[in-house]
């Protein structure tokens, strides 16, 4: 039987402290693991809703619980064609069904009945992304599969038969062109009734429209504002109910929205806001769930129409709750990873992608989700770090944010405008402020006090000014006691904040490498209790051999 040794590593590297050893497990069949699926909730398709499709969906997610699996829905209402891509527990109904072929590693489609609308489910597990590959007739996908020798024979005829075809078409285009008189010749116009304009299906990338194309503004949603749930210095939020008969609530199940509201006065910043939520690139779990947007002529107002989260935002949050370590984990974590998306080149699937700072980075700018994971929201300040951008177009963004999350080169107005990444140091230095609010309210420091944001002996809002004094002249930062660091992952956590506010912005780590040790901490929990479980095992062996 193989088995694994752990050792310590103590002072010298080169003297190792030999801990414990234990028996290599090989049947990891009772290790429970979540499942990978394609995870993109709605999305338009051109899939006809027969034979084999594929969802084309470029987002893939751990299901959050271990019971969950991988569920795929197509719709059909009038010309409109989605599909929708998530993790569902079983055990619980799914627009009023319960799945019952969840166990396949295939996800076949079956016909549902829906109101005024086509709909095909299907549920697969036990493979990762199992729901990429929808089949809508399993009868006729298998006969094809078993009928691969024809289509090989042809294949490999294929290049002989367009060889062929091209001669005889040119000769014959040769004999035509020879035998029709040229009109002009003969004094008559050319032909132009066929003024149709031409449409190019490669230029129709459905990844450069809106992340979320649910109405096109051609109507306003039927929506009837709840209670005003946001106040901030642009726009105020609202929860709101869609209406009944709303094609959106029908066909989305959205009945509770969220809507910002700008006066006329502001339009600068919806545009701005609206612009970032209809990059396609931008669209991440952790990014509010955009909508669409609305100009509310009549009411001489401005609206972005997006997900409602019950919880609130992460300020309220923390004020009103003690956390758990699990808890902290997933909302730093999901923090860094959602900043760490906005900051890459690069999508999930490896395309090219237009970098965004946030610029504007809080905790009551952050939302919870259900699932204890952070929700990134308000992009009225963001700024897409397009290379095209010249020095004195990014000059023009001027000296944004709150004060007091603000990063010293920001207060100081002396932030590196010829070097893009200088916009997201500032952001991680943000994001670092928020991290320690979090810490600052889990119940694994030991004795946790009132909630107080960072900086929290200066006054509610303070100014630059205030904030220049405390961060600028007295180099100072919110306090991390000694006894945060006696939890290994807190310690973790509190050694990468102080390297995102370090005044240095060159010096200070990316919101990728917070990612990366965020999730370096989880695995290490893993091992550790692993480990606990494999003492108890041995201390259960040691009683039985002394009895």
């Amino acid at each position: 039987m193989n088995a694994v040794v752990i050792y310590y590593l103590s002072g010298n590297q080169s003297n190792f402290l030999h801990l414990f050893s234990f028996p290599l497990i090989s049947d990891t069949s009772a290790i429970p693991v979540r499942q990978l699926c394609r995870f993109c909730d709605l999305r338009a398709t051109n899939c006809p809703g027969r034979g084999v499709c594929k969802v084309e969906c470029d987002i893939t997610a751990i299901c959050p619980e271990y019971n969950e699996v991988c569920v795929s829905i197509w719709r059909k209402k009038d010309d409109n064609i989605t599909f929708e891509t998530v993790c569902h527990d079983p055990a619980l109904p799914l627009y009023g069904l319960y799945l019952d072929d969840y166990n396949n590693t295939k996800c076949v489609m079956k016909e549902k009945k829906a109101k005024d609308s086509k709909f095909f489910i299907c549920s697969c597990s036990n493979e990762e992304e199992c729901n990429d590959h929808i089949i809508f007739n399993l009868n006729e996908h298998t006969a094809s599969e078993s009928e691969l020798v024809g289509p090989v024979i042809l294949v490999s005829l294929v290049p002989l038969l367009v060889i062929a075809i091209f001669v005889i078409t040119s000769f014959y285009c040769y004999r035509v062109c020879n035998q029709q008189p040229n009109p002009r010749k003969k004094g008559k116009p050319l032909d132009n009734t066929d003024k149709h304009p031409i449409i190019d299906p490669e230029g129709s990338d459905s990844s450069s429209t809106h992340a979320n194309n649910l109405n096109h503004n051609t109507e306003l949603l039927p929506i009837e504002l709840d209670v005003l749930v946001g106040k901030g210095r642009f726009a105020e939020v609202y929860k709101a109910k869609l209406k009944q008969g709303s094609s959106v609530r029908e066909e989305h199940g959205f009945e509770t929205v969220a809507v910002k509201i700008f006066q006329f006065e502001e339009y600068a910043s919806w545009k701005n806001e609206k612009d970032i939520f209809s990059d396609a690139d931008l669209r991440h779990e952790n990014v509010l769930h955009f909508l669409t947007a609305e100009e509310r002529k009549g009411q001489r107002q401005y609206w972005l129409i997006t997900a409602y989260h019950p919880l609130g935002n992460l300020q309220e949050f923390l004020t009103n709750h003690i956390i758990s370590w699990q808890d902290l984990w997933l909302l730093g974590s999901s923090l860094a990873r959602v900043v760490a998306h906005l900051h890459s080149d690069r999508t999930s699937c490896g395309r090219c992608k237009v970098p965004i700072a946030h610029r504007d980075i809080k905790s009551s700018n952050i939302l919870v989700k259900k699932d204890m994971t952070c929700c990134l929201c308000d992009f009225g300040l963001a700024l897409r770090l397009d290379n095209s951008l010249s020095v004195d177009e990014l000059a023009n963004s001027g000296q944004v944010g709150t004060a007091r999350y603000m990063a010293p080169e920001v207060l100081e107005s002396r932030i590196n405008l010829e070097n893009i990444e200088s916009f997201k140091q500032a952001d991680v230095y943000s994001m670092a402020l928020v991290l320690w609010e979090i810490i600052s309210r889990c119940s694994a420091i030991g004795e946790v006090k009132e909630y107080k944001p960072p900086f929290g002996n200066l006054r509610e809002h303070p100014c630059v000014e205030s904030m220049k004094d405390s961060v600028l002249r007295d180099r100072g930062r919110p306090e991390i006691p000694n006894s945060w660091t006696s939890h290994a992952g807190i310690q973790m956590v509190c050694g990468s904040i102080e390297e995102c506010w370090d005044h240095d912005p060159e010096a200070r780590l990316t919101a990728h490498c917070i990612a990366e040790r965020f999730d370096d901490v989880e695995y290490l929990d893993k091992l550790s209790d692993c480990s606990d479980s494999e003492e108890k095992m041995l201390e259960e062996i040691i009683v039985v051999n002394e009895k």
